[in-house]
């Protein structure tokens, strides 16, 4: 999931510098196809989309939606953020409903159910995240990767709804902004933010993968330790 999430954020840059032969195809067409028709309505559909499934990452988007705002077209500042914002709440609904949907009990039993995973380790994750849901649900938002998947542990735990609409909100709001207005700023080199987030995300997934063989690494080796 992280490397095609790069892979497509390459394949949709490469596909709107050759926008103006009309060179597009696929979901990189389709994108800009759809922010053309539809303006503001169609970044928030886009990122909605982004948050459940990242085929078309928002370090991506939000700049193109800040550049096409900075060409004073029909898509201004506040309306790319605006309808960005939207779409950012409710791709994360989307996936609170169906962690919400799913339950703690047989999120619970899934885990415990994998290789190597204790039934500690699930207490200790959910105990963690009830401590901490606010400032894991806000900075959360901010940061690569875990833009998407803060939702599910939230809705797993049953968060407020209110509650995690007003984080979500917020923690998006900063995001965009940041995005959307680089994308603003730089005009024809919105692209540029990509390369410089795009690294952020790269980072955040080496770190994830190392965390994951460590862990992997360290309960091995106890169950071996364990089986003499």
């Amino acid at each position: 999931m992280l490397t095609t999430s790069v892979y497509s954020s390459s394949l949709f840059i490469a596909a709107v510098q050759a926008s103006d032969s009309q060179d597009l195809s696929g979901i990189a067409g389709w994108t800009v196809e759809l922010m053309n028709k539809l303006g503001g309505l169609g970044v928030a559909l886009i990122i909605a989309i982004e948050n459940i499934f990242p085929p078309i990452p928002s370090e991506v988007v939000l700049p193109l939606a800040g550049f096409t705002a900075s060409k004073g077209g029909s898509l201004t500042f506040l309306g790319a953020l605006f309808w960005s914002t939207i779409g950012s709440l409710a791709g994360a609904l989307i996936l609170y409903g169906i962690a919400y949907l799913f339950g703690r009990e047989r999120t619970r039993a899934f885990l415990n159910w994998l290789p190597l995973t204790k039934e500690s380790d699930v207490d200790k994750t959910e105990a963690f995240f009830e401590k901490y849901e606010r400032p894991a649900v806000f900075f959360g938002r901010m940061l690569p990767i875990f833009r998407s998947l803060i939702s599910l542990p939230a809705g797993v735990i049953k968060m407020n709804i209110p509650l995690f609409i007003v984080l979500t909100t917020c923690g998006s709001l900063i995001w965009n902004t940041a995005l959307i207005g680089a994308g603003f700023m730089l005009g024809e080199n919105w692209s540029l933010v990509e390369q410089y987030v795009g690294l952020a995300s790269k980072i955040m997934a080496v770190i994830v993968v190392l965390a994951l063989v460590g862990w992997t690494v360290v309960r091995l080796r106890a169950r071996k330790r364990h089986e003499l």
